[in-house]
This record gives C-alpha cells, structure tokens and sequence, in this order.
C-alpha cells in the first residue's frame, strides 16, 4: 500500500513456521490478525516446509533472508517478525546476521532461544535408537550438524563437546568466539522489541524455560535467564535488551506447542499488543 504505511495503517507481519510445519498451519493467527488490524500484510514465508524443516540452520537463514529482504525494503516502517518453534531461532539467526534489517517487534513464540534436551515424540521418531542422554553422539559430529535439531541440540553434561562441535547456536549464543560476534550483536539491537512466548505445559521445548532463555546447568536444574552467562556478559545484546526495556513476554499455563498459534487469547494477550 501506498503512504508508507503511516497512520492506521499496520506494519507488515511475516511468520516463519517450525520444525515439520508449512504455511497451512498459520491460518488461525492469519485470521487473528486480519480481524484485529484489518489490512494488515501477512506473509508466512513458504520455504523449508515439512521434512525440509531438517536442513540445516544456516542454509534455511539463507533462503528465508532472501525472501525476507523485499519485504522489508517495501515497508517504509519496518516489519514484525513472528518465529514459531525451531522458527524462533532462524528468525534470532536472521536478525544477528542482517546488518540492515528493519525489524521492529520480534515475536519468538514457543522457540527453544536456549536449546533443546528433551525427549519428544518427533526425536523419537526421527531417532529411534538414541535416547537424549546418547544423542551428543550424533548431534556433535559434522554429520549431525547437518540436521536442523542438532543446530540447537543443547546437552549440559557435554558441554565442551557442545561448544566445539555446534556450529549454530554456540556460534549465535557467542559461547564459542567467532570474529563476526560484535557485529552479530549489533545487527540483533536494531529491534525495538524482543517477545518471550512460552509456557510449563508446552510439551515439546526442553526445558520450557528455554523459551525465556533459561536452561539446564549440569545437574539439569533450570537457570534462568538472569543467571546465564550469556545474560551477564551480554554476550549477543540479551542484557542490553533488558537493560532498555526492550524485553517483553507472556509465560502461559495450559498451552500445549502445537496451541500457541491457534488460540485467541494468546493472540490477544501475548501477541497484538506488540503488532503496532
């Protein structure tokens, strides 16, 4: 639309789906969001559907940034970012390496910000004859990190391994030194706002506190996200974020995963508001 987008107009929104999941899934929020801000632009990009879901990480930042760039070079006021699940961290991955981006509310619904260990029906599916204690043996060879969950596969009793081996989230978390780290950060803090959705009965994220950026110590008692590391050293722009009041989100009971795109009132409370 023409005017840039200015007065009643509403910031385009773009969705980037889960792990195993297509644009079809994202019809009810598609609805929430045209009810509530008649007019609005809403694109669930179309890449990297079901069993491409497990590509690796990096190759899916790739595809979905370019089909990112035009939308936000059209939209004079910059755009909303919704990543769903494993789409979550791409979305995280795409703003740290996109020095130019124009995103104004990031919305990181039910996305494992921290990692993932946990045993959930897809793992076992997808690897029948690991259970979560053993995966490390596979996630942490090139192999592994040629599959999408392996990119964020966080084992806490495997720490070094997990730091020399995971060349997506330690290298997004900053944990393992990389040159491109100060500029990493930078890009993210172009956001005006970064919102944590997730909840105890999720079901799927492990823990469920890794949607807020908790996560397991070696004992595997949850940390919150105050007490990690990568909060304290603000290594990525998390304690900056904080610091500027740029941090918000919604902790919901009684949400199964696959529910966080389908229920009104999740859109209502958690959601909306940041879609100004």
């Amino acid at each position: 639309g023409g005017g840039g987008g200015r007065g009643s107009a509403h910031r385009p929104v773009v969705i980037v789906h889960g792990l195993f999941d297509g644009p079809g899934d994202f019809r009810a929020l598609r609805g929430f969001i045209a009810e509530s801000h008649p007019g609005t632009e809403v694109t669930v990009l179309d890449l990297f559907d079901r069993g491409a879901s497990l590509r690796p990480l990096w190759v899916q930042v790739e595809g979905f940034r370019r089909a990112l760039e035009p939308i936000m070079a059209n939209a004079a006021d910059g755009v909303h970012l919704v990543g769903y699940s494993q789409g979550g961290l791409i979305c995280r991955a795409l703003l740290a390496t996109t020095p130019n981006h124009n995103v104004h509310s990031f919305i990181s619904l039910a996305a494992p910000q921290m990692g993932q260990y946990g045993d959930t029906d897809y793992l076992k599916w997808l690897f029948p004859r690991h259970m979560k204690s053993n995966l490390y043996r596979l996630c942490y060879t090139p192999l592994g990190q040629g599959v999408s969950i392996c990119n964020y596969w966080n084992d806490p009793h495997h720490r070094d391994l997990y730091l020399n081996s995971s060349n997506f989230l330690a290298l997004l978390n900053d944990e393992r030194l990389h040159p491109n780290a100060s500029a990493w950060k930078r890009n993210l803090l172009r956001i005006r706002s970064l919102v944590l959705i997730g909840g105890p009965d999720d079901g799927v994220i492990t823990p469920w506190q890794s949607s807020f950026f908790g996560f397991y110590d070696a004992n595997e008692t949850v940390r919150e996200m105050q007490a990690q590391e990568v909060y304290s050293q603000d290594s990525f722009g998390l304690r900056s974020l904080a610091a500027r009041g740029a941090l918000g989100g919604c902790s919901v009971p009684g949400v199964p995963h696959t529910a966080w795109h389908q229920l009104r009132p999740i859109y209502e409370r958690c959601i909306r508001p940041w879609l100004t």
